[in-house]
């Protein structure tokens, strides 16, 4: 095994965790967070320990800008990364962004796949070669940590990778980081190219070697392992498995697999495991991209045995089934936390023990939200909590907002759905259709009283907790204008959640509208 850098505090033998949720995850088509979303996903991936967090793209738009600079300012802890081209514009950005960072850290990337050079960049492989040590010299002249990629370096020519990476080296990176953009290597392929690389950039010992593989053919988790056995020290990945296409290596399944799995390979992470069902949670929730029941380690079902046999083993000894136990990764009891005549100050102190600092219009917010579910509800769980003050931190900005909504449903006739509406601008509209259903009525009378036509492309909902008062999340997908955004909301009436989902999916399709700025000249990403 080739050795780990030696010019690093680094130990040897562990991991580092760079996770990319918020910038290659936030590219997945639907997602779009606010700023102060971000900056919640962001505080609870540095209570999980991670490494790094590729914080955004700061060149891509304003809103991505502010966000990383938010996080580079207020997260204590990780590596905050800006993503920057080999363009000096870009570099400058991400500098400015992550400038207030303990550590800030710059990653440039360029193309060395003929693929790539060819048909989108259009240049040459000479200008491939200047185009990384300048961008690289420059960042490192901003910035002691520097991360370069050598985009879709896995279906490019070894010896050329090489070459630019050795350039990168010794312009002054201190992390060398080989994507298999496009998903496309296998494991035995990934782990022999890695080891030719050692042996074709000598310099590549000093530095950490990095490793980001995509999922398209389902392999994003095995190649990023080939790639710690032949000797990266850190892994590109993504709370969830979220990302462009297929989605990146999941997080919490490299930091389960290393603490599973640790003993039989020496190596290990520093993550918190205790805080990974959490952080999943969150993301979810945030992003309105679901788990699946069956996804490893954060699934509903990655502890469940359905199996009589399966279920006589574990009742005997869980291990005969099991290879880990649930609560390693924070899938603890969903334990009663609050009752129905909890007051303010009990509910703030919940909410801090959940890792949820809230404080003024927001606790204000999350105490009438609580009372109104807590008369519904005989009891309010931990996960009900997580639910409802993720859905409070979404109203951060004027929008439209749902005032009331009526229904009327039979067997017999179409159903009919009145609405009134606040806009942006405090006026109050209302709208009445005829609909499918409940949901189609309501969110057609939505679109009349705002006046705005958004194609629904998905719509989907889910239960927080079992039993028949189990609060509702619901999770929306409008096209506007050929634009896609996200809304989601809880509640215990199925109802009034798909309501507010889609009230909130709408407001951010007219931001977007309204505020369009022009598509990067590049937008593929390690």
């Amino acid at each position: 095994m080739p050795t780990a850098p030696q010019d690093t505090d680094q130990d040897p033998d562990r991991v580092a965790l760079f996770d990319t949720t918020l910038r290659d995850g936030e590219q997945s088509p639907g997602i779009s967070l606010n700023v102060a979303e971000k900056l919640e996903i962001a505080h609870q991936l540095a209570r999980l320990g991670v490494d790094v967090i590729e914080a955004g793209f700061p060149a891509t738009s304003p809103g991505d800008f502010e966000a990383v600079q938010a996080i580079a300012r207020e997260v204590e802890g990780p590596i905050v990364a800006g993503l920057a081209r080999t363009y000096t514009a870009d570099i400058d950005f991400a500098a400015d962004a992550v400038r207030d960072a303990e550590r800030p850290r710059i990653h440039t990337f360029i193309s060395t796949s003929d693929i790539h050079i060819t048909h989108q960049l259009r240049i040459s492989r000479d200008d491939v070669k200047g185009q990384a040590r300048a961008a690289v010299a420059h960042a490192r002249s901003l910035v002691d940590d520097v991360e370069f990629s050598p985009m879709d370096a896995t279906r490019a020519d070894l010896e050329f990778t090489a070459e630019v990476v050795q350039i990168a080296i010794d312009e002054g990176a201190t992390t060398v980081n080989i994507p298999d953009t496009v998903g496309y290597t296998m494991p035995h392929e990934f782990d022999a190219y890695l080891r030719r690389l050692y042996e074709l950039a000598p310099g590549l010992r000093e530095v950490t070697l990095s490793v980001h593989c995509h999922d398209d053919l389902g392999l994003a988790v095995a190649n990023s392992f080939a790639g710690v056995l032949a000797g990266a020290r850190q892994v590109e990945c993504a709370v969830n498995g979220i990302g462009e296409r297929a989605g990146n290596a999941a997080l919490e399944e490299i930091i389960m697999l290393l603490h599973t799995r640790g003993d039989a390979v020496g190596l290990d992470t520093g993550a918190v495991t205790t805080e990974i069902s959490r952080t999943s949670r969150l993301v979810s929730r945030l992003t309105g991209y679901p788990v699946q029941p069956n996804k490893a380690i954060v699934g509903r079902n990655a502890f469940a045995h359905e199996s009589g046999i399966h279920q006589d083993g574990v009742l005997k000894e869980r291990s005969t089934y099991e290879i880990m136990d649930a609560t390693t990764v924070g899938l603890e009891a969903n334990q009663i936390v609050l009752g129905k005549h909890s007051g303010r100050h009990a509910l703030r102190q919940a909410l801090e023990e959940l890792g949820y600092p809230v404080d003024g219009a927001v606790l204000q917010q999350a105490f009438k939200r609580f009372k109104e579910i807590a008369d519904k509800k005989k009891q309010v769980t931990a996960m009900d909590l997580e639910a409802l003050v993720t859905d409070e931190l979404r109203e951060d900005v004027p929008a439209y907002a749902l005032e009331w909504f009526d229904v009327e449903a039979s067997s017999r006739r179409p159903p009919h759905a009145t609405v009134s509406i606040t806009t942006p601008a405090g006026r109050s509209v209302e709208g009445s259709f005829t609909g499918d259903g409940p949901v189609d009525a309501i969110f057609r009378a939505i679109n009349a009283a705002t006046g705005v036509e958004a194609r629904l492309r998905e719509f989907r909902v889910d239960a927080v907790t079992g039993g028949q008062d189990a609060l509702g999340e619901v999770s929306v997908v409008l096209e506007l204008d050929g634009r896609t955004s996200a809304g989601q909301a809880v509640a215990t009436d199925i109802l009034e959640a798909a309501a507010r989902a889609h009230v909130r999916a709408l407001s951010l399709a007219v931001r977007r509208a309204q505020t369009a700025v022009p598509e990067p000249d590049v937008v593929a990403t390690p």
